[in-house]
């Protein structure tokens, strides 16, 4: 098995907000601890609801923003709390396709110069001829035609954009790929294409993918492992055959009876979450899930829990049984 690419331990990004007349300044807990490894050939699906950290992680891994505490490892070498902004080679392993194809391109410049662009900032000494050879070349690999390298965003579909969108983030041959909510956006015909053209990709040039999303059918069609978190904090962690068969976490277990089935005769029975996702600003005593959870004792309001197990971790004092399936 390969050596991860990305290492991350206790991993937490914080945002200090000012109170405002006579009141203290207060601590957002946007990404509260996260540990995991990334993989070359290898996807970690990252999932929860919206405000559950997936978008901080993503900054913070793709060195956006550093972390304020915690420690990550690309490629051998730490990010420390300054970042790697000086770093060229370093910021060039990690790449991201954002969600909006739409919003992402630069709608005054050609295809073929938003995928010379990255080469152009990053690779100065590679010269004009090289760069555009590389360009076609990479519009070839994403499924795209030669006429399009002069053409620009507006001629194009939402998937033909988030093609171009991906061709991008691979110009810099990068060893991890951040694609947060990449097909999101799209038609549900035009999402298993960009989705099989991922699969494609990542087995030609042995990417390690971070794959956020909050559609678990398309997770349990592209992931190897899940990382579900609440309120930045992961709550369960594994690979995805038990993760969707032996949730033991009671919110990844709500989070999947809510996912469709196209079995008709498939009985589910939908857990419905009461009340609303907490503010990381103000988070509950004990395990920030227990307003939520039909499983909450009296330690879960007082104790938090920490994460549990070999290989598939749960962090939770009643877990979900092991006989009750993500069907059941």
């Amino acid at each position: 098995m390969s050596e991860p690419i990305l290492t991350a331990t206790n991993l937490k990004r914080h945002y200090e907000v000012k109170g405002g007349f006579m009141k203290p300044n207060a601590i957002v807990r946007a990404l509260d601890g996260a540990s995991f490894t990334l993989t070359p050939g290898k996807t970690l699906a990252v999932v929860g609801e919206s405000g559950s950290g997936k978008s901080t992680l993503a900054r913070v891994v793709t060195m956006i923003e550093a972390p304020t505490d915690g420690e990550l490892i690309i490629g051998g070498r730490k990010i420390g709390p300054e970042g790697a902004s000086r770093d060229r080679d370093l910021r060039a392993m990690v790449q991201i396709v954002f969600q909006d194809p739409y919003g992402s391109l630069n709608p005054r410049q050609t295809i073929g110069q938003t995928l010379m662009e990255p080469l152009l900032l990053n690779r100065p000494e590679i010269g004009a001829a090289e760069r555009e050879k590389r360009a076609r070349e990479m519009l070839g690999m994403v499924g795209l035609r030669p006429e399009h390298f002069e053409r620009y965003p507006h001629m194009f579909s939402g998937g033909q954009r988030q093609r171009v969108a991906v061709a991008r983030a691979l110009m810099l041959e990068p060893k991890i790929l951040v694609l947060d909510e990449p097909v999101s956006a799209l038609d549900l015909s035009i999402q298993s294409q960009v989705l099989n053209l991922l699969m494609d990709l990542q087995e030609r040039m042995d990417l390690a993918y971070l794959f956020i999303s909050h559609d678990l059918s398309v997770v349990r069609h592209l992931a190897d492992e899940v990382l579900v978190l609440y309120l930045g904090q992961p709550v369960e962690i594994g690979p995805k055959e038990q993760i969707f068969e032996h949730p033991r976490h009671p919110y990844t277990k709500a989070l999947l009876s809510a996912t469709p089935v196209a079995d008709p005769l498939m009985r589910k029975e939908r857990i419905k979450l009461k009340g609303e996702l907490p503010s990381p600003m103000n988070k509950p005593e004990g395990c920030s899930f227990n307003p939520r959870c039909w499983r909450r004792l009296d330690i879960c309001t007082t104790v938090e829990p920490e994460l549990q197990g070999h290989g598939h971790c749960y962090a939770c004092h009643n877990p979900v049984p092991e006989d009750e399936t993500a069907a059941a």
